[in-house]
């Protein structure tokens, strides 16, 4: 993509609105621009962003057995009451009329709505277990909505929903789950500790918060170091095996975010030096509620014995827009974000230093084409400015890689190799340069 034909509204100073890093350099790098409180439009750097996060959450739940579907963000009313959530949920569900004054809803969740379906379409314990799930948008009307993309009105969201016939059943469902963010959030290039959480309007008794440690976290968080140095699951996990040896090493000590933090119990199960307090961002959010919503909305199957049985159900979300935010919060500098390459929107930049000198422009085609036909995505900054304004527009942008092309390189024969994340240059032949990102690129 050549810069010079994209749409990316670059800002050269910091919004004042902007409190928090991640929120300042998504508008700064021309990501998002903001159409009322709490509500964003996703400019094309930000979209491509979205889409990877999107995409990887989608090939672990895959991975997982989840089962995709897509349901409104439109809700009626009445599914809502019969679940006794209607009124429950107070003022952050936004409520509406339809023109045949029907009472709706834009869905904050979905655990009404997908018990509904299930309970209207499966009758018989032959057809659990189940997990479904989908990646919509959803609304609720936060009463200072801040930090961007972080704590917004309307955000994208990934959530599943599971079925079983017995709460064993429905343990093995959750800890799929559990497996799955451990490897979702390793793949985006954050390390995530599992830690019991509040199960608020959700409801139910287990819960688990993923938290990624960043200094600019909205909640302190206590737990042993050794939950920071676990390894995730790989990708030949099988999901059929039992699963609880992981769980269990991932939940076996301390850690709790400050709503559930025990003091004494903190102080006494873990030694002084393995005691960890730092601030972290929720970016999952998994709960088991038992039959909670079955219950009340009389999702029932026949049961082995021709019994009636009450599903076992859970409910597991990923904040698909708010990780945008909280990757940025994790991985950025003084001069702007550093992409882990999973989801950065382009994997090179190729900044030619002079436009318009016939030998550098000649060699930025070349270097373009042939960047493209190794499969590297490329975001080619082909724009008449100066150098300095360049370089400093892709360091905000934190593309994984750069390669700089200026007239003494090419009359040397070679091109600069600069890596966002160290900072690190080489001066190297383009064959060169261009098989170290082939390398880069293919590794996990």
């Amino acid at each position: 993509m050549r810069l010079s034909r994209y749409f990316l509204p670059l800002l050269r100073d910091d919004p004042k609105e902007a409190e928090i890093a991640s929120h300042r350099l998504m508008l700064r790098a021309g990501m998002i621009r903001q159409s009322s409180a709490g509500i964003y439009s996703w400019l094309p750097l930000g979209f491509k962003v979205l889409s990877k996060i999107e995409q990887i959450v989608h090939e672990e739940q895959d991975r997982a057995g989840a089962l995709e579907l897509l349901m409104p963000t439109i809700q009626p009313a009445e599914i809502w009451k019969e679940s006794g959530r209607y009124e429950v949920y107070g003022k952050e569900m936004l409520r509406i009329a339809d023109r045949h004054e029907r009472e709706m809803l834009y869905g904050p969740t979905n655990e009404e709505l997908i018990t509904a379906i299930f309970r209207d379409a499966v009758k018989s314990y032959k057809d659990l277990p189940r997990i479904l799930y989908h990646i919509q948008w959803k609304f609720r009307d936060e009463i200072r909505p801040r930090f961007g993309v972080m704590r917004g009105r309307e955000f994208l969201m990934k959530d599943s929903y599971s079925f079983d016939l017995t709460v064993e059943d429905a343990r093995k469902s959750y800890n799929k789950m559990f497996v799955a963010y451990l490897r979702t959030f390793a793949r985006m290039g954050l390390k995530s500790v599992p830690m019991v959480a509040e199960t608020g309007p959700i409801g139910g008794n287990l819960s688990h918060e993923f938290i990624i440690l960043a200094e600019t976290g909205e909640s302190e968080v206590y737990c042993h170091r050794d939950l920071i140095e676990l390894d995730p699951p790989g990708a030949d996990i099988d999901y059929a095996s039992d699963l609880s040896p992981i769980v269990d090493a991932f939940t076996g000590k301390y850690a709790a975010t400050s709503e559930k933090h025990d003091a004494v119990r903190f102080d006494r199960e873990v030694p002084a030096p393995d005691r960890l307090t730092a601030r972290g961002i929720e970016v999952g959010h998994i709960f088991f509620f038992g039959t909670k919503y079955s219950e009340s909305m009389g999702c029932k199957v026949q049961g082995p014995g021709g019994e009636l049985v009450t599903v076992q159900m859970g409910s597991y979300g990923v904040g698909v827009s708010r990780l945008v935010g909280a990757i940025i919060e994790a991985s950025h500098d003084e001069a702007g974000i550093i992409w882990p390459k999973s989801v950065a929107p382009f994997d090179v930049a190729l900044i030619n230093v002079k436009v318009g000198d016939s030998g550098t422009d000649r060699a930025c085609e070349d270097i373009f084409a042939k960047l493209q036909a190794a499969g590297l995505s490329v975001l080619y900054d082909d724009r008449d400015d100066r150098a300095g304004a360049k370089f400093a527009a892709m360091d905000l942008i934190g593309l994984p890689w750069q390669i700089i092309v200026g007239p003494k390189s090419i009359a040397a024969g070679e091109v600069e190799l600069k890596e966002r994340a160290t900072g690190a240059r080489h001066s190297l032949t383009f064959e060169s340069a261009l098989n170290r990102l082939v390398t880069a690129a293919s590794e996990p």
